[in-house]
């Protein structure tokens, strides 16, 4: 145990940690890729020297995280991305373990913030961060603390809008790698991740039944994707609502009906938001709910349902169980809220699969040597993950599984680099 990090942290209760060392060891054994980027971490030190900062779900799969890039020898400080998916059992074991860490369980909105710049006080030369928090924060409220920062990776789509506006005012200080938009976390983390994390969550806090129910998906992108795919393999029938024409007519032709959300109001039994944006569920729909409907939200931020327009309509609210808000309407209807709004997956259930993670988080630790290899010449710019990184993580993961795949031949290699023998 380092006395540094028990001295400077900020935590519920350090005798939690043999629980949160349980499930930091169970998810350990889950993530093969990642054990494989720790060796390589373990003997080349790329981060040695270097102040590390990190902010994500602080559950097992993400204190591992912090613990890999200790192994390549950062001083490794995390705070949390939401108030409700922070573990404080895991909180006390990365303390014991040496990280600093400034989180705790559904802390005051004023304290939450304050713990996330407390992360930033420590000076990193590195960041981590999820939903653009850190980056907004560095760059609207504490610029004197940009000085250090080399650069870091992204893990989110709402993050990675925020940084490309900030990056079209010509005001990011610091290069940072998208690495939500990698091959390797949208196809598996976004829509394997989220389409069975969402239903994990929903189904563990509601305990009602989804077969036969219908269940209207706020979004069609590769999250939404997986939240539908679920839901139809759970029995429901499934309503797609989108802005997107595109993505509304390949939603048509995976099967699911597709209407406007003002339509969609009045038939959906659950809902379940993935937009990244705001106010996707108003009062003009919840004026059409039926009595019973189940809101919830896997988009970042708590903004997608819009609280304070539910909250009017209501003549009382109470929680009928644990993150569930029940709200009666002044007509006696009665509408639910799951998590407050927040992400139902983490702020209900323990996020994505560990061997999902185990992808999305091999890429996080090697977009950060990638960033910290070449932050000098990449310049204050968004940029992607280099495709051999994706790829690498592809095949670490083929091997894990014990599979292998073909090579091209020199005669065909050849063959798709000519364009005069066809």
């Amino acid at each position: 145990m380092s006395s540094k990090s028990v001295e400077n942290s900020i935590i519920t209760d350090l005798g939690l940690a043999p629980e949160g060392h349980l499930k930091i060891d169970w998810v350990e054994a889950h993530m093969p890729v990642l054990n494989k980027v720790r060796k390589q971490f373990e003997a080349e030190q790329p981060f040695k020297g270097l102040k590390v900062a990190i902010s994500l779900h602080l559950e097992a799969k993400t204190a591992y995280l912090a613990k890999v890039i200790q192994a390549g020898g950062a001083d490794v400080t995390i705070t949390g991305s939401n108030p409700l998916s922070t573990q404080d059992d895991v909180c006390a074991a990365l303390v014991e373990d040496g990280v600093t860490v400034f989180a705790k369980y559904n802390p005051e909105p004023k304290e939450y913030k304050e713990l996330m710049i407390r992360a930033l006080e420590t000076k990193p030369d590195l960041i981590i961060d999820d939903g653009g928090d850190l980056v907004t924060i560095l760059h609207a409220e504490r610029p004197e603390l940009l000085e250090t920062v080399r650069g870091g990776a992204e893990e989110t789509t709402t993050g990675i809008l925020r940084l490309k506006a900030l990056e079209k005012e010509g005001a990011l200080k610091f290069p940072m790698v998208a690495v939500n938009d990698a091959y390797c976390k949208y196809l598996f983390d976004n829509r394997y991740g989220t389409g069975q994390s969402v239903w994990d969550g929903i189904n563990r806090t509601t305990n009602l039944v989804v077969a036969g129910k219908t269940v209207v998906v706020v979004g069609y992108g590769w999250c939404g994707k997986g939240v539908a795919m679920r839901a139809k393999g759970l029995g429901a029938n499934v309503i797609v609502t989108e802005i997107d024409a595109i993505k509304a007519v390949e939603a048509y032709m995976d099967g699911f009906r597709v209407m406007p959300m003002h339509e969609a109001a009045r038939e959906g039994d659950f809902f379940v938001t993935v937009t990244g944006n705001r106010d996707v569920i108003t009062g003009e729909h919840y004026d059409v709910m039926k009595d019973g409907a189940i809101l919830s939200n896997a988009g970042h931020f708590d903004v997608e349902v819009n609280k304070p327009e539910l909250q009017a309509r209501c003549q009382s609210v109470r929680t009928v169980r644990r993150n569930i808000e029940e709200y009666q309407l002044k007509d006696g209807r009665k509408i639910y809220l799951l998590a407050e709004g927040r992400l139902v997956n983490l702020a209900a259930g323990d996020g994505h699969p560990a061997e999902i993670m185990d992808m999305t988080f091999a890429l996080q630790a090697l977009s950060l040597k990638y960033v910290n290899d070449l932050h000098n010449s990449i310049g204050s710019r968004v940029v992607n993950v280099p495709y051999e990184l994706d790829e690498q993580v592809a095949r670490y993961k083929l091997e894990s599984l014990g599979m292998g795949i073909d090579q091209l031949s020199e005669v065909q290699k050849s063959y798709l680099d000519s364009w005069a023998e066809h």
